[in-house]
């Protein structure tokens, strides 16, 4: 290799960059100390930026298309260099490179739960995960405030921000919605447009653009989970005689099935006392039943019983309220002690709370608690 060969060879004359990752935001084209030829070849690519720095300044911007260098469409770096009347000879420069397309599926979760006050259960712990995209839409403000002078700047240099970012305005958001947490499973979008709404204006701040937000799991705590699936399963039983009637009668059934030898006689009395079974059980559940109304005689026998209204209360338990329970809850609360004249008590249509004692629908419930023994 001549001299003459050497001295061409210290001269960049082609600036691209062929991005073959699926993580990198900023990479620095590896100038080494070479100057670029004035006349080279700048490719950019689509989804790509170049960013020309001149001793630690941004000078010129391009955007996708090839560029041949000359002092006529780098103006700002001309201005910096002092190029008033033209310039051909071979000149340093930082060239970055910055993407500009999606990066999708970054993960974002609460690592411990979040208390949020519910308006039906009152504080509670709630954790979630999803995920989200975002992209660079001002590179100029990405490089000058988030990447810096970083030869290689990649998603997971700054995925921890974003995921903080996600998690604190995205729980914000959602205690702001008021929405219950019974709700949340059903409202997943209106929820992920409401934290794409919040955490926006943070991300256009560091040259961002959240391009897509989606929660993709929002849970309680195992135990809140279990007494959710015990109050589910005690709506989807409904009337506890009419259950236990129907589990009756699978047991005649059964019985009946089992008769020893098929004996008709043995099956008949099979019948018999699962029906006696079936009509005991029934009256315990009869018995145990909440407030009848007596049926007005004097509308005839065909005019229905006015529908017995029951009371609910709220209890105050420790400066927490608790409930609503029923008048039979109440009773053995007032035999357990947990319930005195001086427990505050409230249900909807009164003004505010009050001692048990001043309630007159409650004077039953506190009066039929037998007094100490004696001695």
């Amino acid at each position: 290799m001549g001299f003459f060969d050497k001295l061409m060879n210290q001269f960049i004359d082609i600036i691209e960059w062929v991005d073959t990752t699926t993580y990198t935001l900023v990479w620095k084209f590896p100038r080494q100390d070479n100057e670029i030829k004035m006349g080279a070849k700048l490719t950019v690519r689509e989804s790509q930026v170049a960013i020309f720095m001149n001793e630690g300044k941004i000078a010129d911007i391009y955007g996708p298309g090839m560029y041949e260098l000359t002092t006529q469409n780098m103006p700002i770096l001309s201005t910096l260099r002092g190029w008033k009347y033209g310039f051909n000879s071979p000149f340093k420069a930082d060239v970055y490179f910055v993407s500009t397309r999606q990066f999708t599926n970054q993960k974002w979760g609460t690592q411990n739960p979040v208390i949020i006050r519910d308006a039906e259960f009152g504080p509670i712990r709630l954790r979630a995960f999803g995920s989200f995209n975002f992209a660079v839409s001002d590179p100029k403000t990405f490089l000058t405030q988030i990447s810096a002078t970083n030869p290689d700047f990649y998603t997971d240099d700054i995925n921890e921000q974003l995921r903080n970012i996600a998690v604190s305005r995205g729980m914000d958001a959602i205690a702001a919605s008021k929405i219950s947490v019974l709700d949340l499973t059903g409202n997943y979008d209106a929820i992920s447009k409401l934290i794409t709404d919040k955490i926006q204006p943070d991300f256009t701040e560091m040259g961002l653009n959240l391009t897509k937000f989606l929660v993709e799991n929002i849970s309680l705590p195992p135990e809140v989970e279990a007494v959710l699936d015990k109050r589910s399963e005690m709506g989807i039983i409904g009337n506890l005689g009419a259950y236990a009637q129907f589990q009756a009668a699978n047991a005649i059934e059964e019985s009946a099935q089992n008769s020893i030898g098929g004996n008709l006689g043995a099956a008949g009395m099979g019948l018999g006392v699962g029906a006696a079974m079936m009509g005991q059980v029934g009256n315990i559940f009869q018995q145990n039943q909440p407030f009848q109304a007596v049926p007005n005689q004097s509308a005839g026998p065909d005019v229905p019983p006015p529908i017995p209204v029951v009371a609910d209360y709220f209890v105050a338990v420790n400066g927490k309220s608790e409930g609503p329970y029923s008048m039979d809850q109440l009773s053995q609360m007032a035999f357990a002690q947990t319930l005195t004249g001086t427990t505050m008590v409230w249900k909807k249509g009164m003004a505010g709370w009050a001692a048990a004692s001043t309630v007159s629908d409650l004077a039953d419930v506190l009066n039929s608690v037998p007094p100490p023994m004696p001695g």
